[in-house]
């Protein structure tokens, strides 16, 4: 995935930046991002199994995703913002979100919808 990923990349006309081991300042929406699941979900639980875990996790992630304000977007939500911009294909940015584009929405790694 990588070498494609690099390929892709070289494609555009861009490269990948290097980010130095321990150290997160490099790379601050991911820990911007770290510090609102942990701030906002994950420090109010304790889970006592997998499953658990699951459910409230995709159930804050979808709040993420749909209804919390984000200030880079003008304090509107990613999800919508995305049909607007899906919109520019001829829809009107009427549609609905897909679920394919909730996911890319995410955080890297998620596996989608556990429903």
């Amino acid at each position: 995935m990588a070498k494609e990923l690099r390929k892709w990349l070289g494609n555009l006309g861009t490269g990948p930046l290097y980010i130095e081991p321990g150290s997160p300042w490099e790379n601050g929406y991911c820990e911007s991002f770290n510090g609102k699941l942990r701030d906002e979900c994950l420090n109010g639980e304790i889970f006592y199994s997998l499953r658990e875990a699951q459910i409230v996790i995709e159930k804050w992630r979808v709040e993420y995703n749909t209804k919390r304000p984000h200030s880079a977007l003008g304090y509107r939500p990613p999800a919508p913002m995305a049909c607007e911009i899906g919109g520019q294909n001829g829809d009107g940015g009427l549609s609905s979100p897909s679920a394919s584009m909730l996911t890319r929405l995410s955080w890297p790694g998620n596996q989608g919808s556990l429903t």
